[in-house]
């Protein structure tokens, strides 16, 4: 059983950091394509970074220069660093596991940006 649990949220001022933990079992964790998504109130769920099995990565546009995500496949976790944090960056964030072609999803930790 797939299970990703997420760590780190909570309230900061503009301009602020916070770092994201993700803890993951039940899969062989360096063998999968790990990401972080966001969703706002009225708003979709979007990808915020992505991570493959190899290291490599990739942003949305918003986020990048601000937000790094890395893995430590020996703790089977996946990180989000997130510094220069902006209102806009208000949502609950979501661990992601692509395995075998399904999403497995955390239930989410919210981070609210003061300005």
């Amino acid at each position: 059983q797939v299970q990703l649990v997420e760590s780190g949220g909570g309230l900061v001022q503009a301009g602020g950091s916070l770092r994201l933990s993700c803890a993951a079992s039940g899969i062989i964790f360096g063998n999968h394509v790990m990401g972080w998504y966001r969703q706002a109130p009225g708003k979709q769920r979007e990808l915020v970074a992505r991570i493959t099995t190899g290291g490599s990565t990739n942003y949305a546009d918003s986020v990048k220069g601000r937000f790094t995500i890395s893995r430590d496949n020996a703790k089977n976790a996946v990180y989000l660093q997130m510094n220069s944090l902006k209102p806009e960056d208000t949502a609950v964030y979501y661990c992601n596991a692509l395995v075998g072609g399904y999403n497995y999803w955390g239930q989410g930790t919210q981070v609210t940006v003061s300005s």
